[in-house]
């Protein structure tokens, strides 16, 4: 099963993470499938590549918590909603 979970580059202490597209199996620092987005705790910055997100998203991947809460903050689920009602 795909996921997209946080990965964390940075030095110590001042960790930032990349939004990955992972085997649910791997661990943390394994091999990504795609980098989807980038989350910057200490600044507070996000940036997302939404198209890519979405992709994920109808295909089956399963965000992790923190993931899927970058994500409702930015919109990603009002668009999947909003693409999956041009389907029917």
């Amino acid at each position: 099963m795909v996921k997209l979970r946080l990965k964390r580059c940075g030095r110590k202490q001042r960790a930032v993470y990349r939004i990955v597209a992972i085997d649910g199996r791997s661990r943390r620092e394994g091999r990504d499938l795609q980098k989807v987005g980038f989350y910057d705790p200490i600044n507070n910055q996000t940036h997302l590549n939404v198209p890519a997100i979405l992709y994920f998203l109808v295909k089956g991947a399963q965000p992790t918590g923190t993931v899927h809460d970058i994500s409702k903050k930015a919109g990603v689920f009002t668009e999947l909603s909003l693409n999956q009602m041009k389907f029917y």
